[in-house]
């Protein structure tokens, strides 16, 4: 019987093997990309394109295991998700009412250390910002929208 069960479980595991994730990227206007549109520094330039461009844009690098199943729908389905909440790609077609919103996020989410997310920082370490790399991102968003200084906790 627990040989059937193994045997089964490897089936299953061979089986899903054969639908694979779609790994082009939406083609892009360079001109509505956020760094085209804001000129940041090459530090900047690279964190960005570092810790947040493969989830939050369409340049999408897809490492070696987004070919094993089931991981790589997990990885594929929070790309999708990723997107949807915040494309760098189509920075230049959000209201300037919605950029100001999403840079307040991200500077919040920088600053507290949410993002990355930390699932991502496991496989992906260059990715993984340190407190100074967070200090500078989150100055840079929070220069750029005009927002401003937000509290870092409220339960100070």
């Amino acid at each position: 019987m627990k040989r059937k069960i193994i045997a089964l479980i490897i089936l299953v595991l061979v089986t899903i093997q054969f639908f694979r994730i779609d790994k082009s990227n939406p083609p892009s206007v360079p001109s509505q990309d956020f760094i085209s549109m804001t000129a940041p520094s090459d530090e900047i330039a690279t964190l960005l394109k570092t810790a947040c461009y493969d989830c939050h844009s369409n340049q999408t690098r897809y490492p070696w295991y987004t070919n094993i199943a089931p991981v790589s729908w997990l990885i594929k389905n929070h790309i999708n998700e990723a997107r949807e909440y915040m494309n760098f790609s189509e920075w230049g077609t959000y209201p300037s009412e919605e950029q100001v919103q999403k840079l307040s996020k991200s500077m919040e989410e920088v600053d507290e250390g949410e993002m990355p997310l930390f699932t991502y920082t496991l496989l992906n370490g260059d990715a993984k910002l340190n407190a100074a790399q967070q200090a500078k991102l989150t100055a840079w968003f929070q220069q750029l929208g005009g927002v401003e200084d937000y509290p870092a906790d409220d339960d100070e």
